[in-house]
Protein backbone atom coordinates (compact mmCIF):
# COMPACT_ATOMS: atom_id res chain seq x y z
CA UNK A 1 0.00 0.00 0.00
CA UNK A 2 2.74 2.25 0.66
CA UNK A 3 4.31 1.63 -2.61
CA UNK A 4 1.29 2.63 -4.23
CA UNK A 5 0.75 6.25 -2.27
CA UNK A 6 4.47 7.19 -3.24
CA UNK A 7 3.36 6.25 -6.86
CA UNK A 8 0.82 8.80 -6.66
CA UNK A 9 3.39 11.14 -5.39
CA UNK A 10 4.73 11.22 -9.23
CA UNK A 11 2.66 13.14 -11.89
CA UNK A 12 3.47 10.99 -14.37
CA UNK A 13 1.91 8.08 -12.61
CA UNK A 14 -1.12 9.79 -11.00
CA UNK A 15 -1.52 11.63 -14.42
CA UNK A 16 -2.38 8.15 -16.17
CA UNK A 17 -4.02 6.10 -12.79
CA UNK A 18 -6.42 9.31 -12.48
CA UNK A 19 -7.39 9.03 -16.47
CA UNK A 20 -8.67 5.80 -15.88
CA UNK A 21 -10.48 6.35 -12.53
CA UNK A 22 -12.66 9.41 -13.64
CA UNK A 23 -15.09 8.14 -15.72
CA UNK A 24 -15.95 5.97 -13.26
CA UNK A 25 -15.88 7.92 -10.49
CA UNK A 26 -18.64 10.94 -12.31
CA UNK A 27 -20.30 8.23 -13.31
CA UNK A 28 -21.32 6.91 -10.13
CA UNK A 29 -21.81 10.18 -8.54
CA UNK A 30 -24.15 10.81 -11.34
CA UNK A 31 -26.08 7.20 -10.22
CA UNK A 32 -26.27 8.47 -7.00
CA UNK A 33 -27.20 11.84 -7.08
CA UNK A 34 -30.12 10.72 -9.39
CA UNK A 35 -30.85 8.07 -6.37
CA UNK A 36 -30.51 10.29 -3.69
CA UNK A 37 -32.84 12.99 -5.19
CA UNK A 38 -35.58 10.74 -5.83
CA UNK A 39 -35.54 9.30 -2.62
CA UNK A 40 -35.13 12.92 -1.30
CA UNK A 41 -37.70 14.55 -3.06
CA UNK A 42 -40.20 11.84 -3.89
CA UNK A 43 -40.17 9.04 -1.94
CA UNK A 44 -39.64 10.42 1.51
CA UNK A 45 -42.49 11.26 3.37
CA UNK A 46 -43.01 15.09 4.41
CA UNK A 47 -41.82 16.50 8.14
CA UNK A 48 -44.60 16.74 10.66
CA UNK A 49 -43.68 19.83 11.37
CA UNK A 50 -41.98 21.66 8.24
CA UNK A 51 -43.46 19.77 5.96
CA UNK A 52 -41.80 19.65 2.39
CA UNK A 53 -39.51 22.86 3.18
CA UNK A 54 -37.24 20.49 4.63
CA UNK A 55 -36.77 18.84 1.78
CA UNK A 56 -33.92 21.24 1.08
CA UNK A 57 -31.71 19.35 3.33
CA UNK A 58 -31.07 16.92 0.44
CA UNK A 59 -28.64 19.17 -0.67
CA UNK A 60 -27.96 21.53 2.33
CA UNK A 61 -26.49 19.12 4.46
CA UNK A 62 -24.68 17.11 1.89
CA UNK A 63 -22.84 20.69 0.59
CA UNK A 64 -22.06 21.77 4.33
CA UNK A 65 -19.97 18.63 5.23
CA UNK A 66 -18.47 18.63 1.93
CA UNK A 67 -17.42 22.48 3.07
CA UNK A 68 -15.59 20.67 5.55
CA UNK A 69 -13.91 17.79 4.36
CA UNK A 70 -12.84 19.22 1.03
CA UNK A 71 -11.26 21.75 3.65
CA UNK A 72 -9.52 18.88 5.04
CA UNK A 73 -8.47 17.68 2.34
CA UNK A 74 -6.66 21.26 1.72
CA UNK A 75 -5.31 21.15 5.14
CA UNK A 76 -3.79 17.76 5.09
CA UNK A 77 -2.36 18.00 1.39
CA UNK A 78 -1.17 21.80 2.52
CA UNK A 79 0.72 20.10 5.36
CA UNK A 80 2.39 17.52 2.96
CA UNK A 81 2.98 19.97 0.44
CA UNK A 82 4.81 22.59 3.09
CA UNK A 83 7.16 19.74 5.28
CA UNK A 84 7.80 17.33 2.31
CA UNK A 85 7.93 19.66 -0.99
CA UNK A 86 5.83 16.96 -2.34
CA UNK A 87 4.19 18.84 -5.79
CA UNK A 88 1.34 16.52 -6.44
CA UNK A 89 0.01 17.53 -2.64
CA UNK A 90 0.15 21.09 -3.59
CA UNK A 91 -1.87 20.41 -6.93
CA UNK A 92 -4.23 18.96 -4.75
CA UNK A 93 -4.87 21.73 -2.55
CA UNK A 94 -5.23 24.08 -5.11
CA UNK A 95 -6.93 22.20 -7.12
CA UNK A 96 -9.63 21.60 -3.94
CA UNK A 97 -10.12 25.31 -3.04
CA UNK A 98 -12.69 26.03 -6.14
CA UNK A 99 -15.12 23.17 -5.32
CA UNK A 100 -14.64 23.94 -1.75
CA UNK A 101 -15.65 27.25 -2.58
CA UNK A 102 -18.95 26.71 -4.00
CA UNK A 103 -19.97 23.77 -1.81
CA UNK A 104 -19.34 26.08 0.78
CA UNK A 105 -21.65 29.14 -1.11
CA UNK A 106 -23.80 26.34 -2.31
CA UNK A 107 -24.29 25.42 1.91
CA UNK A 108 -24.84 29.37 2.56
CA UNK A 109 -27.49 29.91 -0.15
CA UNK A 110 -29.62 26.48 0.68
CA UNK A 111 -29.19 27.64 4.84
CA UNK A 112 -30.98 31.03 3.73
CA UNK A 113 -33.80 29.21 1.37
CA UNK A 114 -34.50 26.95 4.11
CA UNK A 115 -34.02 29.71 7.04
CA UNK A 116 -36.48 31.87 5.40
CA UNK A 117 -39.75 29.67 6.31
CA UNK A 118 -38.22 28.08 9.55
CA UNK A 119 -36.69 31.00 10.88
CA UNK A 120 -38.78 34.01 9.18
CA UNK A 121 -35.10 35.51 8.40
CA UNK A 122 -33.07 35.11 5.38
CA UNK A 123 -29.92 35.67 7.03
CA UNK A 124 -28.79 35.83 11.03
CA UNK A 125 -25.45 36.36 12.48
CA UNK A 126 -25.65 32.70 13.90
CA UNK A 127 -22.74 31.19 15.29
CA UNK A 128 -22.96 28.28 12.60
CA UNK A 129 -23.68 30.72 9.94
CA UNK A 130 -21.34 33.00 10.36
CA UNK A 131 -18.20 30.93 10.70
CA UNK A 132 -19.21 29.00 7.96
CA UNK A 133 -19.39 32.75 5.68
CA UNK A 134 -15.90 32.60 7.45
CA UNK A 135 -14.91 29.32 5.68
CA UNK A 136 -15.93 30.77 2.27
CA UNK A 137 -13.57 33.76 3.11
CA UNK A 138 -11.19 31.34 3.86
CA UNK A 139 -11.46 29.28 0.42
CA UNK A 140 -11.66 32.92 -1.45
CA UNK A 141 -8.24 34.16 0.05
CA UNK A 142 -6.71 31.36 -0.66
CA UNK A 143 -7.71 31.58 -4.11
CA UNK A 144 -6.93 34.88 -4.79
CA UNK A 145 -3.32 34.22 -2.92
CA UNK A 146 -2.51 31.50 -5.40
CA UNK A 147 -3.24 34.30 -8.23
CA UNK A 148 -1.58 36.97 -6.64
CA UNK A 149 1.77 35.05 -6.46
CA UNK A 150 3.35 33.99 -10.26
CA UNK A 151 5.77 31.06 -8.68
CA UNK A 152 3.99 28.14 -7.70
CA UNK A 153 5.87 26.38 -5.22
CA UNK A 154 5.84 29.84 -3.26
CA UNK A 155 2.07 30.67 -3.79
CA UNK A 156 2.10 26.71 -2.30
CA UNK A 157 3.95 27.53 0.68
CA UNK A 158 1.83 31.10 1.69
CA UNK A 159 -1.45 29.32 0.59
CA UNK A 160 -0.27 26.23 2.83
CA UNK A 161 -0.27 28.49 6.28
CA UNK A 162 -2.95 30.22 5.28
CA UNK A 163 -4.96 27.40 4.91
CA UNK A 164 -3.22 25.69 8.23
CA UNK A 165 -4.27 28.82 10.20
CA UNK A 166 -7.77 28.18 9.42
CA UNK A 167 -8.51 24.70 10.53
CA UNK A 168 -9.35 26.14 13.67
CA UNK A 169 -12.54 27.22 12.24
CA UNK A 170 -13.22 23.92 11.16
CA UNK A 171 -14.18 22.41 14.98
CA UNK A 172 -16.12 25.96 15.66
CA UNK A 173 -18.80 25.11 12.82
CA UNK A 174 -19.12 22.02 13.92
CA UNK A 175 -19.43 22.28 17.43
CA UNK A 176 -21.08 26.05 17.23
CA UNK A 177 -24.43 24.67 18.17
CA UNK A 178 -23.32 22.74 21.00
CA UNK A 179 -21.17 25.67 22.22
CA UNK A 180 -23.59 28.48 22.03
CA UNK A 181 -27.12 29.52 21.84
CA UNK A 182 -27.96 29.35 18.25
CA UNK A 183 -30.97 29.47 15.78
CA UNK A 184 -29.48 26.52 13.95
CA UNK A 185 -30.68 23.01 14.87
CA UNK A 186 -28.68 21.01 16.67
CA UNK A 187 -27.05 17.65 15.20
CA UNK A 188 -29.41 14.86 13.95
CA UNK A 189 -27.59 12.29 11.86
CA UNK A 190 -24.31 12.15 13.62
CA UNK A 191 -24.93 12.04 16.87
CA UNK A 192 -23.78 9.08 19.41
CA UNK A 193 -26.91 8.01 19.93
CA UNK A 194 -29.22 6.91 17.68
CA UNK A 195 -29.85 9.65 14.49
CA UNK A 196 -32.99 11.52 15.30
CA UNK A 197 -34.34 11.14 11.59
CA UNK A 198 -36.50 8.34 10.34
CA UNK A 199 -34.35 5.70 7.91
CA UNK A 200 -36.84 6.98 4.70
CA UNK A 201 -35.07 10.53 4.98
CA UNK A 202 -31.64 9.22 6.53
CA UNK A 203 -30.62 6.83 3.34
CA UNK A 204 -31.39 9.45 0.56
CA UNK A 205 -29.59 11.63 2.83
CA UNK A 206 -26.27 9.54 2.67
CA UNK A 207 -26.84 8.83 -0.45
CA UNK A 208 -26.79 12.00 -1.73
CA UNK A 209 -23.42 12.33 0.78
CA UNK A 210 -21.98 9.79 -1.04
CA UNK A 211 -22.55 10.86 -4.69
CA UNK A 212 -21.52 14.59 -3.63
CA UNK A 213 -17.68 13.08 -2.09
CA UNK A 214 -17.36 10.88 -5.64
CA UNK A 215 -18.27 13.70 -7.79
CA UNK A 216 -15.26 15.69 -5.79
CA UNK A 217 -13.12 12.87 -5.83
CA UNK A 218 -13.99 13.12 -9.91
CA UNK A 219 -13.59 16.93 -10.27
CA UNK A 220 -10.36 17.13 -7.89
CA UNK A 221 -9.30 14.83 -10.28
CA UNK A 222 -9.87 16.43 -13.30
CA UNK A 223 -8.47 19.45 -12.32
CA UNK A 224 -4.86 18.25 -10.93
CA UNK A 225 -4.34 16.74 -13.74
CA UNK A 226 -4.62 20.26 -15.87
CA UNK A 227 -2.57 21.53 -13.54
CA UNK A 228 -0.01 18.59 -13.71
CA UNK A 229 -0.17 19.51 -17.76
CA UNK A 230 0.87 22.96 -17.40
CA UNK A 231 3.40 22.73 -14.78
CA UNK A 232 5.10 20.00 -16.41
CA UNK A 233 4.58 21.16 -20.06
CA UNK A 234 8.43 20.99 -19.89
CA UNK A 235 9.09 17.60 -18.79
CA UNK A 236 9.28 14.75 -20.85
CA UNK A 237 6.95 13.15 -19.99
CA UNK A 238 4.26 15.77 -21.29
CA UNK A 239 6.75 16.18 -24.13
CA UNK A 240 5.54 12.49 -24.92
CA UNK A 241 2.08 12.92 -24.23
CA UNK A 242 1.73 15.86 -26.74
CA UNK A 243 3.31 13.59 -29.34
CA UNK A 244 1.05 11.09 -28.81
CA UNK A 245 -1.37 10.53 -31.95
Amino acid sequence: MWTFFHKLSSPQYLYAWSGRLIPWLIGASLVFMIAGLVGGLVLAPPDYQQGDSYRIIFIHVPSAWMSLFIYMVMAGSAAIGLIWRIKVAEMVASASAPIGASFTFLTLVTGSLWGKPMWGTWWVWDARLTSELILLFLYLGFIALQAAIEDRRTAARAGAVLVLVGVVNIPIIHYSVEWWNTLHQGPTVTKLAAPSIHLSMLVPLLIMALAFMLYYAGTVLMRVRCEMLERERNSRWVQDLVRQP
